[in-house]
């Protein structure tokens, strides 16, 4: 994969002009950045953390500019690109944010999961593992994802590797990707809030994943 090629597609996608920059539009602007940053990622390019930053300002900003009130996605992918961008003051700030906006009462799962995201940033173990009980009873958000987080949450360096191991696989067998851009970052997420966590885990290979 040439992953440069694919990050200056995805960059002339995010300097297309889409009309009149409505909460849409700045989310298709945001998913270009995003999908930007994940393939500069891949190719260790330095510029990474500028358009993953880019991508995280712009779900914010749709947010502002009216998304529906359960449109939780808008925190969950701001704060996986603040995360993937390294840059822990802006995820800090998008997590408090995040729990501001009521996404642990959301009767969501993306809500619910934008507040696990959040409470694991914030290091609020206890109640990241209330949160993550509650999601992980529900049959319409991935499994393996949601123990994932829960073992982070419990502090599980065993159980917690089997099931990101599992969200890799999830990833390398799926036919559709954000942006068309084959990137396996939940997986990559999980991984730097277990580093939160003093859990040290080593991601399977996989073309799916940085090298």
């Amino acid at each position: 994969m040439d992953w440069i090629s694919l990050a200056e597609e995805k960059q002339a996608r995010y300097e297309t002009s889409y009309g009149e920059e409505d909460e849409r539009a700045l989310v298709r602007r945001g998913n270009a950045a995003y999908a930007a940053g994940l393939a500069l990622l891949m190719a260790g390019d330095p510029a990474a953390p500028e358009w993953l930053l880019r991508a995280a300002g712009g779900g914010r900003a749709s947010w502002d500019a009216g998304a529906p009130r359960d449109a939780w996605g808008r925190q969950v992918g701001a704060i996986k690109a603040a995360l993937l961008a390294g840059d822990d003051a802006a995820a800090v700030e998008l997590a408090r944010w995040t729990l501001e906006l009521g996404s642990a009462t959301a009767p969501s799962p993306i809500g619910r999961y934008a507040a696990m995201l959040a409470l694991l940033v914030l290091e609020r173990w206890p109640e990241a593992r209330h949160v993550a009980e509650s999601l992980r009873e529900r049959d319409d958000f991935p499994h393996d994802v949601g123990d994932a987080l829960a073992f982070v949450a419990a502090h599980d360096p065993v159980d917690f590797a089997a099931a990101v191991d599992s969200v890799v696989t999830s990833f390398e067998t799926r036919s559709e990707y954000l942006e068309d851009v084959a990137v396996a970052d939940t997986a990559l997420v999980l991984d730097r809030l277990a580093a939160r966590r003093g859990i040290a885990h080593e991601l399977p290979d996989s073309l799916t994943l940085p090298g």
